[in-house]
């Protein structure tokens, strides 16, 4: 398969959809953190996005969405920056590919949108921590927990300020990242 992993710079799940024979490419903004700079392009999704790929995971930018920020709202409903969130969303959700898969946090997108198909947590995929993760499917199915464990730690919500704290936040976990390509190719 030929697979788009949106507003991916870490390659976590563009590496596993390799690793089972996928072409798989990583798009985003940022150059990568991955290892495989090649499997890497650092642009705008939406330059590529028509490019005859078979499906598409998008990790689209949730701070305008994500409920954790709602004391922001009202600021970010008035200076556009959450129009300007939902409108990625959508444009992704609504790519001519045939199968989608975005990704985001609980947020605004239930409601202004559709409420997800799927909600997951990392410790039902190895991990023994806590983080709510949307999924809106389009011809895939839901994901299966592959190891569920003992432990609810917020890591991540409890992660020190720092210049690269919105970057590791936003890491798919290595567990949920295998399901994926596992799960839907």
């Amino acid at each position: 398969m030929r697979v788009l992993v949106a507003c991916e710079e870490s390659q976590r799940v563009t590496a596993e959809l390799r690793k089972r024979g996928h072409e798989a490419y990583s798009c985003d903004l940022l150059a990568t953190s991955g290892n495989n700079p090649e499997w890497h392009l650092q642009q705008d999704v939406f330059e590529v996005v028509n490019e005859g790929w078979d499906m598409m995971i998008a990790f689209p930018p949730c701070t305008h969405l994500a409920a954790s920020g709602a004391r922001w709202f009202e600021a970010k409903r008035r200076d556009g920056r959450q129009q300007q969130g939902i409108d990625f969303f959508m444009r992704l959700i609504l790519a001519p590919i045939d199968k989608i898969a975005v990704e985001n946090p609980v947020g605004i997108m239930s409601t202004r949108y559709r409420k997800p198909d799927q909600i997951i947590q990392p410790w039902q995929f190895g991990h023994g921590e806590t983080k709510a993760t949307c999924l809106w499917l389009k011809n895939l199915p839901s994901l299966q927990p592959t190891n569920i464990v003992n432990g609810r730690e917020q890591r991540i919500w409890k992660m020190p300020p720092g210049p690269d704290r919105a970057k590791e936040r936003s890491k798919t976990y290595t567990g949920i990242a295998k399901a994926m390509a596992t799960q839907w190719t």
